[in-house]
């Protein structure tokens, strides 16, 4: 017989994953597109299968790569600090060294070799280009003590918002070996039958158990379970609730209490009816990409036809078979008279169609291309030199606009997300060191981050340029 908890919140995940399968196979369909290193959402691949043998042009996977990269390099560039934290008055020389040294140090941290942020962001930027949406947990790693940043297929984590449509419940498939199971949790907190299995060594050690993580707001949980020892409703200090379960045999492995939600799940494009978002350049080229593959496969077929004809034989007069080969040879019957025609030609062909197969994948894309904010997201040039002030500033105003989109939400539910929950599970394992020396002014406040990107040097921009206006104002009156 299971423990009850472990039924309970299996019901809940289930039914949340039986939801999100039509999403799975609109996501499958996706990443066989655009991100076919990904394309496992419905299907199995084996080690050594080769991706893309489905398409005809690498188009529209540049296109998504591109996108991806761009969010990367632009976003969180490795040359400089990216984020700053800030707190309280800013005019506190005490309280500002204190966040600039802990500034350096959480960047530090997150760059530290063992950590894996750079590995993690790379794979979640290009979920977040493709699908909309990415998954990144952040914990402590004790062996080596240094952060640990993991990016989690879509395709095994699934979450529920709360009231205020913020993301609250997530529970996330994991099937790891077994003997990472008990050397993370520790033989006292696994189940018999698996400890059975470990200790028995060789393959029933290193198999792959069915497990689940799930991460709770502590109050929704203390008020659904009551505590086996005392009888009593739970009680939790820490905001979320961390449970570990062993599905194959319904029991808890671990339920702990965690100051941070682990997991960042940045959404770029969300509807009102869903709690799951879409990329918007792929809703846009979704189509544009079919086509695209089509009108590639045509005109390859058309080329091909044309450098290689299919050739009209008499078949009396044909000998054996019909050698197009370099240096082949087929021999026709000596009774053939050649007044006739020639026994062997290629058969006339319009080659006047080409050109607009050309023009066609041109315009498509041209529309793959726009449609993945590529021809949007680079800063304006300045201009010629007689352009005036005004008309540089309606340059960078239009930038400005068709820029917000795409930073905005990452800036705050990605970058934003993963900054806070890093500097929450730094500050708990003491890497700021004795929180008893966090300046007074700081200490009980709530640490902000500002980011570094594109968007706000086209805003500074914007600033100087109306600056620099008044001052040209000012002189003229004087």
């Amino acid at each position: 017989m299971g423990d009850y908890r472990c039924g309970e919140l299996l019901t809940v995940g289930n039914r949340l994953f039986s939801q999100k399968a039509p999403l799975d196979s609109l996501n499958q369909e996706i990443a066989e597109n655009f991100y076919v290193e990904r394309a496992t959402f419905t299907v199995t691949r084996s080690v050594g299968d080769e991706f893309a043998d489905n398409l005809t042009s690498s188009y529209p996977l540049q296109a998504r790569r591109d996108l991806a990269n761009i969010l990367g390099t632009m976003l969180r560039p490795r040359d400089k600090t990216w984020f700053k934290m800030q707190s309280g008055d800013p005019d506190d020389l005490e309280a500002k060294a204190w966040l600039e040294w802990a500034t350096k140090l959480q960047r530090n941290a997150m760059y530290d070799k063992d950590s894996g942020f750079i590995r993690a962001t790379k794979e979640g930027d290009n979920d977040y280009a493709a699908f909309g949406q990415c998954v990144i947990s952040t914990e402590m790693n004790w062996d080596n003590m240094s952060l640990l940043y993991r990016n989690h297929h879509l395709r095994d984590v699934v979450w529920a918002e709360g009231m205020s449509g913020q993301i609250e419940r997530v529970d996330r498939k994991w099937k790891p070996r077994l003997t990472d199971v008990v050397r993370q949790f520790g033989k006292d907190n696994v189940h018999p039958k698996m400890l059975a299995d470990y200790q028995k060594g060789g393959e029933s050690a290193q198999r792959e158990v069915e497990c689940r993580h799930i991460v709770v707001p502590s109050h929704n949980y203390e008020s659904n379970f009551r505590d086996s020892r005392t009888g009593g409703s739970k009680r939790y200090k820490q905001p979320w609730v961390s449970i570990y379960l062993d599905l194959e045999n319904e029991h808890v492995i671990e339920e702990v209490g965690s100051w941070t939600q682990i997991y960042t799940i940045p959404r770029w494009q969300t509807v009102s009816d869903s709690q799951y978002s879409y990329s918007p350049a792929v809703v846009a080229t979704l189509p544009s990409a079919r086509l695209f593959q089509a009108l590639a496969l045509t005109i390859l077929q058309a080329g091909e036809k044309y450098t290689d004809p299919p050739m009209l034989a008499v078949g009396d007069a044909i000998r054996g078979d019909v050698n197009l080969f370099a240096g082949g040879i087929t021999y026709v019957s000596e009774e053939y008279d050649e007044r006739l025609g020639d026994v062997l030609r290629p058969i006339s062909q319009d080659k006047s169609g080409m050109s607009i197969g050309f023009e066609i994948q041109e315009m498509v894309r041209r529309e793959i291309h726009e449609g993945f904010f590529l021809n949007r997201i680079n800063l304006p040039n300045r201009g010629s030199a007689e352009m005036t002030a005004f008309e540089a500033s309606q340059r960078v105003q239009e930038y400005v606009r068709e820029a917000l989109p795409i930073f905005e939400p990452i800036e705050h539910e990605y970058n934003g997300s993963l900054c806070e929950i890093t500097f929450e599970t730094l500050m708990r394992a003491n890497g700021f060191g004795d929180p008893r020396n966090i300046p007074e002014q700081i200490q009980g406040q709530d640490v902000e981050f500002k980011f570094e990107s594109p968007l706000h040097a086209a805003e500074e921009r914007l600033k100087g340029q109306k600056f620099m206006g008044a001052i040209g104002l000012i002189s003229q009156a004087a």
